[in-house]
């Protein structure tokens, strides 16, 4: 395994940095993962199953409830050490890309500006056309 000292030499060097994250990154701001057990009136919910199209035309004020409760659940969040740290690593002249599996915005309220959204964002809902 490369030391910090190889790493950083490395970045220091790089036209181009692009930094993957996932889940990880923002459960340390109390953001839930999907493999932590929920509580509450969604403990009962398989969110592999809540949150697709199917679930929505079935029963739309349920989704738009779970995904109210999530929009609520990462307002009440702050960027964290790692958010801040990417953050500040594109301010030092960096020319940083993000590209994450979350839907929340910490990365963006941190100070990112390149950030990409594999599987969308809750503060930019999606429309599922239906046949």
């Amino acid at each position: 395994m490369p030391e910090f000292g190889s790493a950083a030499k490395a970045l220091s060097h790089a036209p181009e940095i692009v930094i993957f994250t996932g889940a990880g990154i923002s459960a340390e701001s109390g953001i839930p993962t999907y493999n932590d057990p929920l509580t509450g009136i969604w403990a009962s919910y398989d969110l592999r199953n809540m949150e697709t199209a199917k679930a929505f035309r079935e029963n739309p004020p349920l989704v738009w409830g779970w995904y109210l409760w999530r929009r609520q659940q990462v307002s009440k969040a702050a960027p964290n050490d790692a958010h801040l740290a990417v953050s500040r690593l594109a301010k030092s002249g960096y020319n940083v890309s993000v590209i994450t599996q979350n839907i929340d915005d910490l990365h963006e309220r941190a100070g990112s500006v390149d950030v990409l959204h594999l599987h969308g964002s809750l503060h930019r809902p999606a429309v599922w056309l239906t046949e």
